[in-house]
């Protein structure tokens, strides 16, 4: 476990987390900043509260190119997915170029197709087909934590676990829908990581995760750059909360 915030609710995750992201990304430069995102309730949150002010008028939106952890293998217009949930609740309310969203088309026949698609996305954005040590490919990157440890689409189990060579994988058969997930190389090639957790739904793996429990895959993420946790008190671990 690496740096820990415990927040009171959901609500105060998300508030924090756009905090952070501002702080992260509002700096006096006009290189393009990569940030990327997850599916979830506090997402969710999130992308509204980065909708109003005053990271409305904060944000340097034209600078940023986002990209998501994982998909589903679903239409852009199913409520399931992550890109529709973020174009609605963030992207049509913010001047975003549209060029600057990247996301995980599910229009091709097959998810490993999607799969391949995305990943020659993501070099061409970083142009080089090799993630290179001191080169992250995000600035900054959200991740949330199933009651399973699963992140992004990184199952208990699931072979992709293991994948160190592609940047990005289909994964089929652990859920009721296809995915389409970054590897771990590909996550960790991060500047900055931020997982947000919140419901008493969430403490049982959190327990799990602060033990440093290698069967939950959110454990095992060893990124380029700094990892957070910012989490609510429902989720918070026992001696976190204790602390606290």
């Amino acid at each position: 476990m690496h740096d820990l915030a415990v927040l009171d609710d959901a609500q105060a995750v998300a508030h924090h987390a756009a905090a952070w992201l501002l702080g992260r990304l509002g700096v006096d430069t006009q290189e393009a900043l990569a940030v990327c995102l997850s599916g979830g309730t506090t997402p969710r949150i999130l992308f509204e509260t980065l909708a109003r002010p005053p990271y409305l008028e904060s944000m340097p939106w034209h600078r940023i190119h986002w990209f998501w952890c994982d998909e589903r293998f679903v239409p852009s217009s199913d409520p399931r997915s992550n890109y529709g949930t973020t174009q609605k609740l963030l992207f049509a309310r913010t001047p975003v170029p549209r060029e600057n969203i990247h996301p995980i088309s599910t229009t091709h026949a097959t998810p490993e197709a999607a799969a391949a698609a995305h990943e020659e996305e993501l070099k061409r954005f970083y142009g080089a087909g090799t993630l290179a040590a001191g080169r992250p490919l995000f600035d900054a990157a959200f991740l949330g934590v199933g009651a399973d440890g699963h992140t992004a689409s990184l199952f208990p189990g699931s072979p992709v676990l293991q994948e160190r060579g592609k940047w990005v994988a289909a994964v089929q058969g652990l859920q009721s829908e296809a995915r389409i997930t970054l590897t771990y190389p590909v996550l960790e090639s991060s500047r900055e990581i931020a997982f947000l957790v919140s419901g008493a739904g969430k403490r049982a793996v959190m327990e799990k995760i602060f033990l440093g429990d290698a069967d939950a895959p959110a454990t095992r993420l060893r990124p380029a750059g700094r990892l957070q946790w910012f989490v609510d008190r429902a989720a918070a671990p026992v001696a976190a909360r204790a602390a606290k």
